[in-house]
């Protein structure tokens, strides 16, 4: 169990990667509460993970400090796949509801030639099928930060179930391929927050019940 992590989010409207055609509803004056159930995995250690909130409150933020996928060099077999799936208890105004309308990714690679990585995701509510689920891949040679953002239109946005309390699962996998590198050298692909600046943003579209 992952506790002792929580972030309050003032309601905020959907990213501007969706349609503007519909109005946005009334911002709800109460605060949206987070809190971190469970983070399992072998890219969030207990204590690696955790999720705060933005400084102008329109969006929250998974933040990691042990996200690393690599091979090469010394690497150990397993650590080319790494994968963490956390479990938020969002507690949202009364009246209202939310979806996850868009995603920001933050994070630093380094790929040897003929070495590629890619970065899997995917959110949904505990007991739905319909999921956003996105893939990246990474060619070599590449060093330097990458960022990449998941934009969901309104007409796909899956919206939490009025008045109903479920889970909001995360799920990140990172995974590098040496391929035809030089396996004397590492590869890798990390989403990390040593530097505070690379971790995951996630924004939210509210709807009135």
């Amino acid at each position: 169990m992952f506790t002792s992590l929580a972030g309050v989010a003032t309601a905020m409207s959907a990213g501007a990667s969706t349609s503007p055609a519909a109005p946005q509803p009334p911002v709800p004056k109460q605060d949206m509460v987070i809190d971190v159930v469970s983070a399992n995995g072998s890219g969030c250690p207990l204590g690696t993970a955790a999720v705060t909130v933005s400084p102008d409150n329109k969006a929250f933020t998974v933040s990691y400090s042990e996200f690393t996928a690599q091979v090469g060099a010394d690497a150990a077999a397993t650590a080319f796949r790494k994968n963490c799936q956390l479990a938020l208890n969002v507690k949202v105004p009364q009246g209202y509801t939310y979806a996850v309308a868009s995603v920001d990714y933050r994070g630093f690679a380094h790929l040897e030639r003929g070495a590629s990585a890619t970065h899997s995701s995917l959110y949904y509510f505990q007991g739905e099928r319909n999921t956003g689920r996105t893939k990246r891949t990474f060619n070599g040679p590449f060093d330097g930060d990458w960022q990449r953002t998941d934009a969901f239109g309104v007409s796909s946005l899956s919206f939490l179930p009025c008045g109903e309390m479920r889970y909001l699962n995360v799920n990140n996998e990172l995974r590098v391929s040496s391929g035809w590198s030089d396996k004397h050298k590492a590869s890798f692909l990390t989403m990390d927050s040593t530097d505070g600046n690379l971790d995951t943003v996630y924004h939210v579209a509210w709807k009135r019940c």
